[in-house]
């Protein structure tokens, strides 16, 4: 959720007059599934972005791999130069030692091979020289060995060859694995510079989108905030709410906070009645009342996982207030120390606004004849969504029951403020904060 960006436009919409609202009322009203459904999905995407904080530690991370793919760059040429050198003629590796030795053996089995089949043809020579049988039987067995002699030495020189050309393609291989192993290090490293870059790219798009809208937060289904209290409230009375906000994300919320807001219109002109009711809240830990600050909303301190704080709003209703309808909602959100943020779904609750009665009220609260207590009345939260623009607003609402036109557009506002309210509360702490 761009809390700036909402607060830009909901404002606005918040203050629209009723008549506007009126106009916007059908499209709460007639939403379709399919927009609800692509409601849900950019909400399931927004909660998977990633925080700028989280971008931030994972630019560093990209940046001391790339660093480290770097120096094993290096390493692997400085590697493969001593490889080579080592391997050369006379080099020093076991394998180029090896072949030395097998290109020498072979190179001596040449010379005895040619030395060997030289004997032959003397031997051959002097039998066709003999002119007597005892001088051509002396060469004829001159040349039997002489024969046999050059096959050794055939022999000897196919075997030297043979384990010349092995030791020379060890040695060839450990060069083609010495430039693979480089070949891997700067693969490394330029897998490691895209990854980087992209990190990179992924922060500068949400700073930039941060510096131009806000920071981004998710909206936290689990973080759950819910208004109870009477659904009709007398003129020149007082009733009481409640306001419960559980922290069910599981996790720490270093810095929660809420923010409470009642408005109401005249069902018969359209004129708003905010300048009749005053909202005050109180706590256990702040039991004096007070109205909800504009700067800093309702303070929740750190919330644990699975701790639940409990707000109580008192409502009071001018008696000069002619009857109409209300709207009171609450919104939660919290700031975490690792740059994170988050809101609650909004939680909305309609009444009824009755004008002063000329007789005597009961006391239905068993105590002061001017409180309405809550006892037996509550309100499911009423959870709004939708987007503002500049010259109306569109959304989806849950129903309630309500049939006519009025409740419609009382919800319709409803649905702007709280969204606008919502937004002015997170930004407000964390403007707040920056200043600290």
């Amino acid at each position: 959720m761009n809390i700036r960006r909402i607060l830009a436009t909901t404002v606005a919409a918040a203050v629209t007059t009723p008549v506007v609202l009126l106009s916007a009322a059908p499209a709460f009203a007639d939403t379709k599934p399919a927009e609800q459904t692509r409601n849900q999905t950019q909400n399931q995407t927004q909660n998977k972005k990633k925080t700028i904080e989280q971008l931030r530690l994972e630019v560093t991370a990209a940046q001391k791999a790339y660093d480290a793919a770097v120096v094993a760059e290096a390493e692997a040429q400085k590697t493969l130069d001593a490889l080579l050198k080592s391997l050369e003629n006379g080099g020093t590796h076991p394998l180029a030692v090896a072949y030395t030795e097998a290109k020498a053996a072979a190179e001596k089995a040449d010379t005895d091979k040619k030395t060997a089949d030289q004997a032959v043809l003397d031997a051959q020579a002097k039998v066709d020289a003999a002119t007597t049988d005892e001088e051509k039987a002396a060469a004829e067995k001159i040349l039997d060995e002489a024969k046999k002699a050059a096959e050794t030495a055939a022999a000897t020189k196919a075997t030297a060859d043979a384990d010349a050309a092995k030791a020379r393609t060890a040695v060839e291989d450990a060069r083609v694995d010495g430039v693979r192993e480089l070949s891997k290090a700067q693969k490394a490293k330029t897998e490691a510079g895209t990854a980087l870059d992209a990190a990179k790219k992924a922060l500068a798009d949400a700073e930039e989108e941060a510096e131009e809208g806000g920071e981004e937060c998710v909206d936290e289904s689990t973080f759950v905030t819910v208004l109870t209290g009477p659904k009709k409230v007398v003129a020149g009375t007082t009733a009481d709410y409640s306001l419960k906000i559980t922290n069910g994300t599981g996790k720490v919320l270093d810095q929660a906070g809420a923010y409470a807001f009642v408005t109401g219109f005249n069902a018969d002109t359209f004129k708003d009645l905010d300048r009749y009711l005053d909202l005050k809240w109180s706590s256990a830990a702040s039991p004096k009342w007070r109205s909800v600050d504009e700067e800093e909303g309702i303070d929740l301190g750190r919330l644990n996982p699975g701790a639940r704080a409990d707000i109580k709003l008192k409502l009071t209703v001018d008696a000069t207030s002619p009857a109409g309808r209300g709207l009171m909602f609450a919104v939660s959100g919290y700031d975490g120390e690792d740059g994170s943020c988050g809101l609650s779904q909004e939680s909305v609750l309609e009444f009824d606004i009755a004008a002063k009665s000329k007789k005597p009220l009961p006391d239905s609260s068993g105590g002061n004849t001017g409180t309405t207590g809550q006892g037996g009345t509550s309100s499911t939260p009423v959870t709004t969504t939708g987007t503002t623009g500049t010259t109306g607003t569109t959304g989806s609402l849950a129903k309630t029951g309500s049939g006519d036109a009025v409740p419609q557009i009382a919800l319709a506002g409803g649905a702007a403020v709280v969204l606008g309210a919502g937004a002015m509360f997170v930004v407000r702490r964390r403007k707040a904060d920056s200043r600290a």
